[in-house]
C-alpha cells in the first residue's frame, strides 16, 4: 500500500516538473530573439591632421595718402571705391604760385648762366694778360674767384629750380601703389598741409596676408621642418561662411620665438585678384600638420569609454559582438580617425555600446558611414577638400 502511494506521488511530481520546464522554455523563447543593430564596415580614407587659428586679414601695402606740398584742393580725380594704378592722379592742388616760382627761378638761372659766361671770359683774358705781365697776379686771382662765385650761384639757383619743379609736380597727388581707394577725407576748396593732412587711404588688393601665432610646442612637434620656401598649403574660412574656400600658403616665418608669449609669428598669403577679401576682416586658418596617410575612419558615436580606455564593438562569428580596444586620432566632423585597433574590412556597431554589449548576438542591419561634406585633407585645390564618397 505504502509503495503504491509513493509511486503515485513520484509520478505526479515528474509530470509537474515537466510542465514547469515546458512553461519555462516557452517563456524564454522570446528572450533568445536577436536584436537588430545597425552595423557598418569601417572606412579607410586619406587623411591629415591640422590646426586651426583665428586671424585678421591685412593688405601687404596700406597707404594713408598725404600731400607733399601745402595748398588748396582744386580737383578730385577719382570716385570712392575705385581701383587705381600706381601713378594715377587722385587730387590736383592750385598750382599757380608754384608755377610762378618755377618761372622766376628759370629767369634767374638764365641770368646766372650769362654772368657765368662773362666770368669765364674775364678769367681767360686774365690768364693771357698775366702771361704778358699786363696785370698783377692778384688781379688775375680775383677774376678766377669771381668765376667760382658765379659757378656756385648758378648751381644754387639750378637746385632751387629743381626743387620748385618738384613742388609744382607734387601739386598733382598721385597713387603710390596699385589698389582700391577709399573716400576723400578732404573735399575740393579746402586747404591741406604737407605731410599732415590725410586725403584718403589706399590698400593693395592683389594679395592678402594673414598673420597668426603658433605656440612653440606645436611648432616643434608638427611644423619643425616647414620653411617659407616650402610654401606649406593653408586654407581659409571667412567669418559667416561654412566652407574653407580660399587656398594659400605660408610665405613668412619669424626668426625668433616671442619670449613673452612663447609663440612664433607665421604669415600666410592668399591671392585676391577677384577682390573677394577685405583687409581687417576676421578669418580662420587651417594648417596641415602632417602628410596625407591612409587611416581607418568610423563614426565618433561608435566609440565607447571603459575607464581610461576607448573601445568599439565589432561583429564576429555568428554575429556576436566583440570588445576591441582602439586608439583614437583626429576628429573630422562627426567622424573619428582610428590609429590602431581596427583594420580594413572590420564591421562595427555604428551606435556603439548604447544598447548592446560584448558577447551579445545580434541581427546586423548593414548601413553606410556618411562622409558627405566632411573634409579629411587640406589641399591647394578647394575641390579636393571634400571627402570622396
Amino acid at each position: 500500500m505504502n509503495k503504491h502511494l509513493i509511486a503515485t506521488a513520484l509520478s505526479v511530481a515528474l509530470i509537474t516538473l515537466a510542465g514547469c520546464a515546458d512553461e519555462s522554455t516557452a517563456q524564454s523563447a522570446p528572450a533568445q530573439q536577436q536584436q537588430a543593430i545597425d552595423v557598418a564596415e569601417v572606412l579607410v580614407k586619406p587623411v591629415q591632421s591640422w590646426h586651426t587659428y583665428t586671424t585678421r586679414l591685412e593688405s601687404p601695402q596700406k597707404v594713408a595718402l598725404m600731400p607733399r606740398v601745402s595748398g588748396i584742393i582744386e580737383q578730385i580725380e577719382f570716385k570712392e571705391g575705385d581701383s587705381v594704378k600706381q601713378g594715377d592722379v587722385l587730387f590736383r592742388l592750385d598750382d599757380r604760385s608754384f608755377a610762378a616760382t618755377v618761372d622766376s627761378l628759370s629767369a634767374q638761372v638764365k641770368s646766372a648762366q650769362a654772368a657765368l659766361e662773362q666770368a669765364k671770359s674775364e678769367a681767360s683774358r686774365a690768364v693771357r694778360l698775366t702771361e704778358r705781365k699786363a696785370i698783377s697776379t692778384e688781379q688775375a686771382q680775383a677774376r678766377t674767384s669771381t668765376l667760382r662765385q658765379r659757378e656756385a650761384q648758378l648751381a644754387a639757383l639750378q637746385a632751387q629750380l629743381k626743387a620748385a619743379k618738384l613742388d609744382l609736380e607734387f601739386t598733382s597727388v598721385v597713387s603710390p601703389i596699385d589698389g582700391v581707394i577709399s573716400r576723400a577725407n578732404i573735399t575740393k576748396g579746402n586747404n591741406v598741409l604737407a605731410g599732415q593732412s590725410v586725403l584718403t587711404s589706399i590698400v593693395s588688393n592683389d594679395k592678402m596676408y594673414a598673420y597668426f601665432d603658433v605656440d612653440e610646442r606645436t611648432w616643434n612637434s608638427a611644423f619643425d621642418e616647414v620653411t617659407a620656401a616650402s610654401k606649406q598649403p593653408v586654407v581659409m574660412q571667412k567669418v559667416g561662411q561654412d566652407d574653407f574656400n580660399y587656398s594659400g600658403h605660408i610665405n613668412f616665418i619669424d626668426n625668433q620665438i616671442n619670449a613673452s608669449t612663447g609663440t612664433l609669428r607665421v604669415r600666410a598669403v592668399f591671392d585676391d585678384r577677384s577682390n573677394e577679401l577685405r583687409s581687417g576682416s576676421f578669418a580662420r586658418i587651417k594648417l596641415a600638420a602632417n602628410a596625407v596617410r591612409e587611416t581607418v575612419i568610423i563614426p565618433d558615436r561608435a566609440i565607447g569609454t571603459d575607464l581610461k580606455n576607448r573601445f568599439v564593438l565589432t561583429v564576429g562569428e555568428n554575429n556576436v559582438l566583440q570588445y576591441k580596444l582602439v586608439t583614437v586620432g583626429e576628429r573630422y566632423g562627426s567622424l573619428r580617425a582610428i590609429t590602431s585597433g581596427l583594420e580594413q574590412g572590420d564591421i562595427i556597431a555604428v551606435n556603439g555600446p548604447a544598447r548592446v554589449g560584448p558577447g551579445m548576438p545580434i541581427s546586423p542591419n548593414k548601413v553606410a558611414i556618411n562622409t558627405q561634406g566632411v573634409a579629411f585633407t587640406l589641399s591647394a585645390n578647394p575641390a579636393d577638400l571634400v571627402a570622396k564618397q
